[in-house]
């Protein structure tokens, strides 16, 4: 069964879609068909209370793992699952650039192909692509906009409450 919420954050309303228990779409906006849109998950289903909101709340009180422990089903390129993985793995407070994340995965070369896998993520928050940032540390494009990707980071360094 496929489930949607929209939810009030101190970032502005996030909507999560979960089917079966994991979350295969969420982001920054109250637009629940265009994040499905924009996840290629296709129709949301049905507005009720997903699973994940309480891991969402606990993340904006300060428990940054919390939506870590959440299950994801993300559907990509076996590259793209590995960079949604491996963006799972970055502690909270920390960053990564996009060249140090390609060479973490063998693939040097590949700087561009995980900007692309995380502008691709369709569980954002969940696989946190907006601790990655550009090699001089610029906070570079973020689908749910820069300066939600600067609060996020701010928030999780403890400069944000």
């Amino acid at each position: 069964m496929r489930t949607y919420e929209v939810l009030d954050t101190p970032d502005g309303p996030f909507a999560v879609v979960e089917e079966d228990g994991a979350v295969i779409a969420a982001g920054w906006t109250a637009d629940v068909a265009a994040l499905a849109g924009r996840s290629r998950v296709g129709e949301p289903g049905s507005a009720g209370t997903v699973q994940a909101a309480d891991a969402v709340m606990r993340f904006y009180a300060g428990q940054h793992a919390a939506v870590l422990g959440v299950p994801v089903a993300t559907q990509g390129t076996a590259f793209r699952a590995r960079v949604w993985e491996a963006l799972r793995q970055i502690p909270s407070g920390q960053r990564r650039t996009y060249g140090e994340l390609a060479a973490q995965l063998g693939s040097p070369g590949a700087s561009r192909a995980v900007g692309a896998a995380c502008g691709a993520n369709p569980v954002a928050l969940f696989v946190p692509c907006h601790r990655v940032t550009g090699a001089s540390g610029a906070l570079t494009g973020f689908a749910w906009g820069v300066g939600v990707k600067r609060a996020l980071l701010q928030r999780e360094a403890g400069a944000l409450v």
